[in-house]
């Protein structure tokens, strides 16, 4: 069991930094960006990675981190916790907190989706209601397909029903990140490129306007030039 005082010791410590490296004048640039600064100090997450990889991986330190409430404490906590000591009932105590776009992305990215129960979460939060949840859904289907290499296409085809099912949300947050989901999966292999495509083409039938922005949105970069010879040169 960690001794309580030397984790308190820690976490003053690591705050101390974080103060040392705010910088209010970056405030107002994040919220333009739509970030909540509430809590929020003006630290760049370049800054933070750094400072991630000086503490490195410390499970108890990032919970720790979390409970501040800090914005930029609670980024950093998604770069120093470890995946594989993260459970189910961490990811939703902490999915629930979210207030933030950038945060919410965050702990999918730099935590969640290298966790057992990522593909899991993905589904299953996709269809909450509480619009950084449902977010949360898709940026774990997003990030997965950028990072888990282990997984078979087989695990990402699943999504694209519940994608199919959900991309007529049109709340800012939600759709951006059904077509970030979409696209990021079509990327992965041609396969799902396309498969992702004739998904996108599904969404633009649907009566929502929403859908149709989401499908223009896939379809301009699964459709791409760019994308396809990335595609070709991988299979070769």
């Amino acid at each position: 069991m960690p001794d309580r005082h030397a984790r308190a010791d820690q976490v003053d410590e690591v705050l101390a930094e974080l103060e040392r490296m705010a910088d209010p004048a970056r405030l107002a640039g994040m919220a333009r960006y739509g970030i909540d600064t509430d809590t929020a100090l003006g630290i760049t997450v370049t800054e933070l990675r750094a400072l991630a990889r000086g503490i490195g991986r410390d499970h108890d330190l990032a919970a720790a981190l979390w409970d501040t409430r800090v914005h930029e404490a609670r980024m950093l906590a998604t770069m120093v916790d470890d995946p594989a000591r993260v459970t189910e009932a961490q990811m939703e105590a902490w999915v629930r907190d979210l207030a933030s776009w950038d945060l919410c992305d965050g702990l999918c990215g730099n935590l969640l989706d290298r966790t057992p129960f990522a593909f899991a979460k993905a589904v299953e939060w996709s269809s909450r209601d509480e619009e950084f949840v449902k977010r949360a859904g898709f940026a774990l289907m997003a990030w997965s397909a950028v990072h888990r290499k282990d997984a078979a296409d087989e695990r990402f085809e699943k999504f694209l029903p519940v994608i199919r099912a959900e991309a007529t949300d049109d709340r800012n947050y939600v759709r951006k990140a059904v077509s970030w989901a979409l696209r990021q999966i079509g990327k992965r292999s041609l396969r799902l490129h396309a498969q992702a495509i004739a998904t996108a083409e599904e969404i633009r039938e649907l009566d929502s306007r929403t859908a149709r922005w989401i499908a223009s949105d896939v379809l301009r970069e699964l459709t791409g030039d760019a994308v396809r010879e990335r595609l070709a040169a991988r299979s070769r």
